[in-house]
């Protein structure tokens, strides 16, 4: 069963809740953690786990032949990601960070003057403990695109999925192309909230993006009692789901946390009686 934990809005504690239902499901289960937050893994040291480099992850990036171009600067309009500065008279120039490798370039030149070369834009990262498999993928700092990482996170797991019991994918926050990308082809996504306006803005968002890719969704609610609930109950009630668990504010957990251990709480064995029924 593939587990994605998600939630729009950053610091709800989709890391706290990923990696305790990794350390909670694997005292019966194999599991595979994957940390799809590429911009800024974490996963690795909230479970104190060793990550070795597993894999480069590339992409395309053009190279313009000098002497076959005629400087029509047709390739800079082409690239929806600005990546190519084109000046009149002059041959264009690459902002590799910008690229991400679509090719259109290449497609639209009409002296086929652009070729293809390599660079690398990420890593990916293994490490374990006991039953828990942790796969990080990380982002080269000025990269600009990160569901490439994330796509090839979930191409070099694909494989090895077979393997184990549970595969929870901990999302980045907020519905941008690297949450949709760790999002696509989960059987569930659990959103974790909090009780604040800025919570449930961004639930509405995430779960208006589930429902649009048809993944069956379930939230958490974080920090429970530290606002009202009854808006983040009302968002719920109105897209016809439930918040299976709610885990309200301790400082224990801070405090866990910060010491790279698993949180304990037993609203995680709620979430996975909730998991193992849809299962």
């Amino acid at each position: 069963m593939k587990i994605a934990i998600t939630g729009g809005k950053g610091g709800t504690g989709k890391s706290t809740v990923a990696t305790a239902l990794a350390i909670e499901l694997a005292k019966e289960n194999k599991v595979l953690l994957i940390d799809a937050d590429v911009d800024c893994p974490d996963d690795d040291i909230v479970l104190s786990i060793d990550t070795k480099k597993v894999k480069d992850v590339e992409n395309m990036v053009p190279n313009f032949d000098k002497n076959k171009c005629i400087k029509c600067g047709r390739c800079s309009q082409v690239c929806k990601e600005n990546a190519i500065v084109f000046v009149k008279g002059k041959i264009p120039f690459l902002v590799p960070e910008q690229c991400t490798g679509c090719k259109a370039c290449e497609i639209a030149c009409p002296v086929n003057a652009i070729s293809e070369k390599k660079q690398i834009i990420g890593k990916i990262l293994s490490g374990k403990k006991e039953n828990v498999t942790l796969v990080t993928g990380e982002m080269k700092p000025g990269i600009e695109e990160s569901s490439l990482i994330v796509n090839a996170v979930k191409k070099y797991i694909e494989p090895k999925e077979k393997n184990y019991d549970y595969i929870i994918i901990d999302t980045a926050a907020g519905t941008h192309c690297p949450v949709i990308a760790a999002l696509l082809d989960v059987d569930l996504g659990i959103a974790v909230t909090e009780p604040t306006p800025l919570g449930n803005h961004d639930l509405k968002l995430i779960l208006e993006l589930m429902k649009e890719l048809k993944v069956k969704s379930k939230v958490i609610l974080n920090r429970s009692d530290i606002a009202d609930k009854k808006e983040v109950e009302k968002t719920v009630k109105n897209f016809g789901i439930k918040i299976i668990a709610e885990i309200p504010y301790s400082k224990k957990i801070q405090e866990a946390y910060s010491k790279g251990i698993p949180v304990k709480h037993k609203a995680i064995k709620e979430i996975i009686k909730e998991i193992k029924e849809i299962k």
